[in-house]
């Protein structure tokens, strides 16, 4: 993805393969979440930060890393996926061939899981950024920080679906469980995005 057009992962998506899917889409609206929160604390920084500086500098560092481990994870994620759909394509003929696939599935749903999960870590270090820059931001784009805590509302519930999706199958308990917890704490933060963007829009009113 981070080589390709727009219109080029758009058609990828569309198509009837495994991956891309909906854990990459989850790593691209996180990303662009990045991209927002980055472009807001360059609109808030100069004669504007003061007495903020090292808030916004901070907010704009995090956010561009942020954004390229996001990207980074476009690709991870359909990867990952990949092998999933791979593996359930080995042969099932015989008992031997059956616990052979069947391993290959359990390793690869963990694989599979992990970028979501990343997805949705990034979320809460990025909600945690855009919630930092409100009250300091550039009020003439406040509109386009509660669009980044949208989007990244959208990544975690997204990450979410995914991880949960695989944890049903997945044999390792200690993954499983592990992959659990990181699911079930999207309901609190998206619980604090809606009260970010309830704040902005509050104020736009």
């Amino acid at each position: 993805m981070p080589a390709e057009t727009i219109s080029a992962f758009l058609e990828e998506l569309a198509a009837r393969t495994p991956a891309p899917a909906g854990g990459a889409v989850a790593a691209l609206q996180a990303a662009q979440a990045a991209a927002l929160v980055a472009m807001v604390a360059r609109y808030s920084d100069g004669p504007r930060s003061v007495g903020h500086e090292e808030l916004v500098a901070s907010v704009l560092s995090e956010a561009d890393q942020l954004r390229a481990e996001c990207e980074a994870l476009i690709t991870a994620d359909a990867e990952a996926f990949g092998s999933v759909a791979a593996a359930y394509t080995l042969p099932k003929d015989t008992a031997e061939q059956k616990a052979v696939r069947s391993a290959a599935i359990a390793a690869a749903l963990i694989r599979a899981t992990a970028p979501p999960a990343e997805v949705v870590g990034a979320c809460g270090r990025l909600l945690g950024l855009a919630a930092a820059l409100r009250p300091v931001a550039n009020r003439s784009v406040i509109g386009d920080l509660a669009a980044a805590v949208a989007s990244i509302r959208a990544a975690a519930a997204t990450g979410r679906i995914n991880i949960e999706a695989n944890v049903q199958s997945m044999r390792d308990a200690a993954a499983r469980a592990r992959y659990t917890e990181v699911a079930a704490g999207v309901g609190e933060l998206v619980a604090q995005a809606d009260a970010v963007t309830a704040d902005v829009r509050a104020e736009l009113a």
